[in-house]
């Protein structure tokens, strides 16, 4: 079976007319859908909303884009200094999408969002220019045809359609598994690759809750219906961690399932994860605390940590947990004295260790006796000598 050309082909169609099973319910902000054509609402599909979690000002990259709508609705989010790029393979999908633009642009009075015919695991090559370049140079024999390749090659470096760290966010909605499973580490390599340092993936998917038998997947139709495809629900999560992602986690998991087939249930899942843990490991006397509600938890470079404990982390790890998601889970500790970057020696985070207070207390620590001269102004000593004499000094 050939994925590419059964999702190709039955969402060509469903971009002529609407085909309810290729959909879920999904309950979206109706003031965002108020300036779409009702064309983009009625023929475009997906399972989840991640545009609710954009912000303004950012730019957005939407994979398998279809006829628009959330590129639409992230286009009023992210406002006129944020940007949206819509990616997607089907030529009819693409028709609508672009026809419908320039309508909502004057709708909202700004132009902000972008079309390219592209696959999703290839964010590099953008198929219409390289479309272009066949036109030029027929491909007829298989010299043609290896000729072919070196210009997709050349293309992807020297002019790619989706720069590297170059998205604050990238988002899906029910597109991820549709893509071959030969193809789907490639496609989240690619994810992770387009986003800028401190960027994040929020990604809606059909996830199953058993294995999906071989025989459904070689039925052309569930793999085009967003079934056959599916990821199981922790394989899912687990993809974008061997991506290189962190701080991966649900956002939304359908309380009820959309279909059951064979006994396997089929429910939208939302997922978030960061790009930003990369980079040298430095000491910076820096410590976090972790400050519950579990009693050990273990991040995701397998290191534990008890609530209420003073843990060493390098300097990246320390700026990666002040950032979401972790800041909210953690007291953070600064050292008495910075250390910069240039005098920083490396640090060891292949070990947990817990910091000794005096060590981010740093060489001005008198373990004898120190006291903020401030606090001895105004309590114990200056205008409050009286009060220390009576005993009634804090």
């Amino acid at each position: 079976m050939n994925t590419q050309t059964a999702v190709r082909d039955r969402y060509a169609a469903g971009a002529k007319s609407r085909e309810d099973s290729l959909c879920c319910p999904v309950d979206y902000d109706h003031k965002y859908l108020e300036v779409i054509p009702e064309e983009v609402i009625e023929r475009d599909y997906g399972c989840g909303d991640p545009s609710k979690y954009l912000h303004p000002g950012e730019t957005v990259l939407d994979l398998g884009s279809g006829t628009g709508k959330i590129c639409f609705i992230a286009s009023q989010v992210v406002g006129s200094e944020g940007r949206v790029i819509g990616i997607d393979m089907t030529d009819d999908m693409l028709e609508v999408a672009r026809r419908n633009e320039p309508l909502v642009a004057n709708r909202i009075g700004y132009s902000n969002v972008l079309f390219h015919k592209g696959r999703i695991e290839d964010l590099a090559l953008d198929l219409e220019k390289f479309e272009q370049k066949l036109k030029a140079e027929p491909i007829s024999t298989a010299n043609g045809y290896l000729a072919a390749e070196s210009i997709a090659a050349g293309m992807r470096s020297e002019e790619p359609m989706i720069a590297n760290d170059t998205i604050d966010v990238v988002v899906s909605n029910c597109v991820l598994n549709l893509v071959d499973n030969a193809l789907k580490k490639t496609l989240f390599s690619e994810i992770f690759r387009v986003l800028k340092t401190g960027g994040r993936a929020v990604i809606s998917d059909i996830v199953c809750d058993e294995p999906i038998p071989e025989e459904m997947q070689n039925d052309p139709q569930l793999w085009s219906g967003c079934i056959s495809g599916a990821f199981v629900e922790d394989e899912f999560l687990l993809a974008f961690e061997e991506a290189g992602f962190h701080g991966v986690q649900i956002l939304q998991l359908g309380e009820q399932p959309w279909q059951t087939i064979n006994g396997i249930e089929f429910r939208s899942m939302t997922v978030e994860a960061f790009k930003g843990n990369e980079g040298p490991c430095l000491e910076g006397m820096q410590a976090v605390i972790y400050k519950g509600p579990f009693k050990t938890v273990v991040d995701d470079e397998g290191h534990p940590m008890e609530r209420g404990k003073r843990y060493a982390l390098c300097k990246k790890t320390y700026e990666m947990y002040r950032r979401a998601p972790y800041s909210e889970f953690f007291e953070f500790i600064e050292p008495r004295q910075s250390i910069e970057t240039g005098s920083a020696d490396t640090f060891d985070c292949t070990q947990t260790r817990l910091r000794d207070p005096a060590e981010t207390k740093g060489s001005i620590f008198n373990p004898v006796f120190s006291v903020d001269t401030d606090t001895a102004q105004n309590c114990c000593g200056g205008p409050n000598a009286e009060a220390e004499k009576t005993g009634e000094c804090c």
